[in-house]
């Protein structure tokens, strides 16, 4: 039996040697084309090896930092007022550690005494040497242990930057005045982001209590730190302990939970920027395809000539597919190289998102999957245009084709395709982590690439059937040269409007967020809220903001209550038996509710029939929200029994109700109706309207002063912080998309480099018809007007698509998508294109006709 397998012989007649000396001399003649093909994957390998080298030592630095990120080695978190059980469970852990810590955090105002300004906060009090493991970074160093001595404060950067405060300055927190002893630079765990969305202020857990911010419905959250000697097991300690933490409702947290939990948040960043870097890759690769399939075209007749001298077609594919290996070698060694300089600055970039300081040391493991990761895609994709090499006959040498026989390479098309999506999405898989989400990624693609390919054929389609004929010529002739053979029309549009697709999505969603919370500067909507006011001062309250000439908008009164059981079972019953379909999350947790006997205008009954008030003695018929009720397994009719503070309250699901989050009104999950728990102990909500910053500021100013536990929420800070928050994540996420339209900026000028000699013939005739050199210009100046102008307006319509899909789906909010923005990206894009296409062209103009065709020829 004959063998199929690969022997000595069968390289000797390859000949192999051969074969790739003649790849490097054909290589040497087209040496500036190929060095396009080498740009079209630079960018794409520079993004990948980048994000994976970073990936890898982020992950080598938190398995180094998990100690310095948690602070301390157990730490149990308690939402409410502990029992007598659980403070008995604390207390015992003492007794077993080297140290112990404790915290309270809650937010509230702090008044800076210099210009008597307030700012919302969140209050760390502090009471031990918390972090055990890294440190408090202050300015000066010796704040970190100084602040703990007296009434002294340890201020967020964020704050002392924008109310110009100084050390030694006083601040007012509650009924007390503290000294800021230092600026706060980092604590455990913290990030810039979080510092810019909830600044803290640390101070001595001992002088909390004369604070007056320990009211009853505070939300405080109590936290114990503790250090554990070498010789306890901390698993085994957990293992052991587990079921009385959740029995209690404390939350625990070890540095091997702080290490995983950490790890996959930024495996799933890095993963996320590793599929846009990669889709630049894909990008440059599709560029190389569309480059190699024109430049094979013109080898046609060489590779007929190889034939007639006795060249197998085997022989003649691997000439080329050498060469694009070769390429695809280069142009990854290249990438790997930027990658690892675009490496150096991503801690930088990315260090408002990150918890712990990142090292710069080089991946190897991420350069060896960088090139070849390069050197295979650049293989697949040139695999099409190269196949069809093996069909090149001797007798092309007298007629070459430019035909593409279809119905004979179909097949092998739809194998090389099928091959493609296959490998996206096994390299997707590898980066999210889910054959879901990998899937997701992949369909996106493809369904990108096929309406980007689709949306093209059709325009030029259009152009072909529905041609203005009316037109005066250099229009004319500029508009049909998107149609003519060996045009890149169908490329362009695919790479450039990928790239402004990505840019344009992201201006989209961000102006789609800040919208939703802008909504609060319409005319009737509330912008400013009053929480924390005790049941003893809501009538004080209200007559101060009237005697302000502020409106009272909305007067809410908020109780604490906690889910007991469902119908009839409690949360043990829910843990053991996993068919009854209702959530653990449903348990444990304290909810905030509130009682009334009307509905408002951001509510609306989806099921059953609202309860507005019962009579004392009668069950309870309350309200859920749809979507929480949904989330918790319940429904219509079920019986609740909640715990309100020590008192069992049977309730019955009356109604369902859909609530519009995107107004700004206090919205609840539950409600119950009047006649359950109006006595019950509660704080109050007030929510009012200030017409611009100085009377915001004027306003918040007299009221911390005459009520200093009262918290004030200024929504048109909050729309400040949000705005300023989404610009940091959309820079990390556009310095990525931004590579994609490099790439395909790369692949542009490679695309009209590589099409530059079909257009030779055209300018010289068009020039010996007597063509001047202005015309000539106008109607390549034109074409790419005509190409920029479809490239992005494609991906203007795509981005469009996206934004408003994430509109209604995700955001369930309106679209209006900002018409600036797109004749800006628009023009930006187009312009470029007009201009690469120029510059590529006057090279040709300014020398004669003759001198150019016999370079052409």
């Amino acid at each position: 039996m004959m063998s199929n397998k690969p022997n000595a012989s069968t390289f000797r007649a390859l000949n192999l040697g051969w074969i790739i000396k003649m790849a490097i001399r054909d290589s040497r003649r087209d040496k500036s084309r190929l060095f396009l093909f080498i740009a079209s994957i630079v960018l794409g390998i520079a993004a990948v090896v980048a994000i994976s080298s970073f990936g890898d030592n982020l992950k080598k630095d938190v398995d180094g930092q998990a100690a310095a990120l948690l602070g301390a080695d157990l730490v149990i978190d308690s939402r409410k007022a502990l029992s007598e059980n659980a403070q008995y469970l604390v207390d015992s852990l003492k007794e077993i550690s080297n140290a112990s810590a404790e915290e309270r955090s809650f937010a509230s105002m702090v008044v800076f005494g210099k210009n008597g300004e307030s700012r919302l906060v969140q209050i760390r009090a502090i009471q031990g040497n918390f972090p055990f493991y890294g440190e408090l970074t202050t300015i000066p160093e010796s704040a970190e242990h100084s602040f703990r001595e007296g009434k002294r404060a340890l201020v967020d950067k964020t704050l002392m930057l924008q109310f110009n405060a100084g050390i030694g300055d006083e601040i007012g927190i509650g009924y007390e005045k503290f000294i800021i002893a230092g600026t706060l630079e980092k604590a455990p765990g913290q990030t810039g982001l979080a510092s810019a969305m909830a600044p803290a202020v640390f101070i001595p857990l001992s002088y909390l209590e004369s604070t007056g911010l320990l009211q009853k419905g505070s939300r405080i959250n109590t936290i114990f730190y503790y250090q554990l000697p070498t010789e306890v097991e901390t698993d085994k300690l957990l293992e052991k302990l587990d079921k009385r933490f959740e029995q209690e409702g404390l939350d625990v947290e070890t540095i091997e939970m702080r290490k995983e939990s950490t790890g996959r948040s930024f495996e799933d960043l890095t993963g996320f920027l590793s599929l846009v870097g990669f889709i630049a890759l894909l990008l440059g690769c599709i560029g190389v395809s569309s480059a190699i399939q024109i430049y094979i075209r013109e080898k046609l007749n060489s590779i007929a000539i190889l034939r007639c001298l006795g060249v197998s077609a085997q022989q003649a594919f691997l000439i080329f597919l050498v060469q694009v290996a070769g390429i695809g070698l280069l142009g990854s060694l290249v990438g790997a190289a930027l990658g690892l300089l675009i490496q150096q600055f991503l801690p930088i970039i990315l260090q408002e998102l990150l918890p712990l300081t990142v090292s710069n040391a080089i991946s190897w493991m991420a350069i060896g999957k960088g090139v070849l990761l390069g050197v295979f895609i650049s293989v697949l994709f040139a695999w099409l245009p190269l196949a069809g090499l093996r069909r090149v006959s001797p007798l092309s040498s007298l007629r070459v084709s430019f035909e593409e026989k279809r119905d004979r390479q179909g097949r092998l098309e739809i194998m090389i395709g099928a091959c493609i999506v296959l490998f996206i999405l096994v390299f997707a898989r590898t980066q999210v982590g889910g054959w879901k989400q990998a899937m997701v990624f992949t369909g996106s693609v493809v369904i990108g690439y096929l309406i980007l390919y689709g949306m093209s054929h059709v325009l030029v389609m259009g152009i072909k059937r529905y041609f203005p004929y009316s037109w005066s010529y250099l229009w004319r002739q500029g508009l049909s040269n998107l149609y003519r053979p060996n045009n890149q029309t169908v490329i362009m549009v695919m790479a450039i409007g990928l790239g402004t697709a990505f840019i344009a999505t992201l201006f989209f969603v961000k102006t789609l967020l800040i919208g939703k919370v802008s909504f609060s500067t319409s005319e009737h909507q509330p912008n400013m809220v009053l929480f924390n006011i005790q049941t003893a001062q809501k009538e004080k309250v209200a007559s101060f903001v009237r005697a302000e000439k502020l409106p009272i908008i909305q007067e809410v009164p908020i109780v604490t209550v906690q889910l007991d059981a469902v119908n009839g079972y409690t949360a043990a019953a829910v843990r053991q038996d996993s068919t009854l379909g209702i959530s653990n999350r449903a348990f444990g947790s304290e909810l905030r509710v509130t009682f009334r006997d009307s509905l408002i205008a951001s509510e609306k009954i989806t099921d059953g029939e609202w309860v507005g008030h019962v009579e004392k003695g009668d069950t309870a018929m309350i309200s859920f929200g749809k979507e929480y009720a949904e989330r918790i397994g319940v429904k219509v009719g079920d019986h609740l029994r909640y715990n309100v503070q020590g008192v069992m309250v049977p309730t019955v699901i009356g109604s369902l109700r859909k609530i519009d989050w995107n107004r700004v009104q206090t919205n609840f999950r539950v409600v119950f109706p009047r006649g359950v728990i109006d006595d019950a102990p509660q704080f109050h909500v007030i929510m009012t309207r200030v017409q611009n910053e100085q009377e915001s500021a004027d306003f918040q100013g007299k009221l911390v002063q005459e009520f200093p536990n009262i918290s004030i929420i200024d929504l048109k800070l909050i729309l400040t912080v949000l705005d300023e928050l989404l610009d940091k994540i959309a820079f990390v996420v556009q310095f990525m998309a931004a590579l994609s339209i490099l790439t395909g900026m790369v692949v542009l000028i490679a695309s009209v480099m590589m099409s530059k000699y079909p257009r030779i013939r055209e300018s010289i005739l068009l020039r010996t018809l007597g063509a001047s050199r202005k015309q000539v210009l106008a109607i390549s100046a034109l074409e790419y007007f005509f190409l920029g102008s479809l490239a992005s307006l494609t991906g203007i319509f795509i981005a469009l698509l996206a934004s408003w899909a994430m509109a209604v789906f995700m955001f369930d909010a309106s679209f209006s998508p900002s018409i600036i923005m797109m004749v800006m990206l628009w023009i930006g894009i187009t312009g470029l294109t007009v201009l690469i296409g120029v510059l590529n062209s006057l090279s040709l103009l300014n020398k004669p006709p003759m001198e150019v065709l016999g370079k052409a020829g």
